[in-house]
């Protein structure tokens, strides 16, 4: 399991596993639950870097960043981007 302490967002932490390059029990800790456990189930067995790429750079309302935006950070620095 990786743990990533997130930055600008409400949610304060993701953990995450991936196993053989895909995204398995992705879990935020606060944020908004419903936007979250959505994306989470929706992201059960994706491509770790595809799911990266697709993430990066959203914004939530006029922050800088997203819980979204903060997983695609966490997957790449876990996987050495």
């Amino acid at each position: 399991m990786y743990s990533y302490k997130t930055h600008g967002t409400c949610a304060t932490k993701i953990d995450f596993d991936i196993i053989d390059g895909k995204l398995h029990n992705v879990h935020f800790t606060n944020g908004c639950p419903g936007n979250l456990q959505a994306m989470c189930i929706l992201l059960e067995g994706m491509d770790a870097q595809k799911a990266a790429q697709m993430l990066n750079g959203i914004h939530c309302g006029e922050k800088s960043t997203s819980c979204s935006d903060q997983l695609s950070k966490a997957i790449s620095e876990h996987l050495g981007k």
